[in-house]
Formats: C-alpha cells, structure tokens, sequence
C-alpha cells in the first residue's frame, strides 16, 4: 500500500473552508426554498432538469444522472412528489422497462415560483462577491476536478 500523503496546513485550511462553504450553502439555500416557495432543495433538484427537458419528460435514469442520485432514493422522492402533484411517473412508451419522469402543471408552476427568488438568492450569496477573474478561476478549476471525479468514477465502477 502507498504512503498517504497528508494534506498541508494550507490544504487542510482550503478542504475546510470548502466544506464549511458548500454546507452551509447549501443549508442557507434549502432553508430559504423552504420559506420562500415550499420546495425544498430536493424538490428544486429534480424540478430544475425536468422544467429544462422537451415537453418536461426525462427517463429516470436520465434524471438519476443529471442529479447525481441512485435509483432507490429517486424514487422515494418521487413517491413524495407525486403526492403533491408535482410530478407523474409513466411507462417508457420505447421499451417498457424505461420508467419516465414528467413534470406537471402544478410542478412547472412551483419551479416558475421557486426559480426567480433562487437565482437572486445565489447571486447575492456567491456570484456577487466574485470579480470575473475569480468566476474564471473557479469555473476552470471546478470543471477540472469534475472532469477527475468522472475519470476516477469510470475507472472504479470499470473495475468491479
């Protein structure tokens, strides 16, 4: 087995800082969906992808990809969803084994509500405190590390 090597101290002040940020982000975010429009930040995450695909239709598999959730716990949420009428699920029409998510009307019209007070709220809390130079440095370097991820994704799944 490799020696680990340890992060330095200006590594583990990044990795923290990082962790710290996407927390409570994401929390402050979630938080504010809630308040603001009755979504949460699970709900906003599955609504997003389908509002943006033809005719509000994506097959779940496409969906579980997009979001970056497994099968079982997509359609938990789903079940809650469908519930409140955000969402329906259909036989794939294609192969019959394919299960189809489809936005509805009253799921278009909780995005479209959602979706205005989101986008300013992430404005305020991330994009306004960044120069262009900064949004270009983070862009390059967050595409660079997903570009990795899915290499190394690849490769250990590929190895199972």
């Amino acid at each position: 087995m490799a020696k680990p090597r340890w992060l330095d101290d200006r590594q583990q002040l990044l990795w923290q800082v990082y962790l710290h940020v996407n927390q409570h982000l994401y929390a402050f975010l979630e938080q504010q969906l809630v308040r603001d429009s009755g979504l949460s930040g699970s709900d906003y995450k599955v609504l997003h992808p389908l509002s943006e695909a033809p005719g509000g239709l994506l097959r779940a598999r496409e969906l579980c990809t997009e979001i970056g959730w497994d099968r079982s716990r997509l359609s938990h949420h789903l079940g809650r969803m469908e519930k409140r009428g955000l969402v329906v699920r259909e036989e794939c029409v294609e192969d019959a084994r394919g299960l189809m998510v489809r936005l509805t009307g009253s799921g278009r019209k909780a995005i479209e509500r959602a979706a205005p007070q989101h986008a300013e709220l992430v404005q305020r809390c991330f994009f306004d405190l960044l120069s262009d130079d900064e949004l270009a440095t983070l862009l390059a370097v967050f595409q660079r590390v997903l570009e990795n991820l899915t290499r190394e994704t690849t490769t250990a799944f590929s190895e199972r």
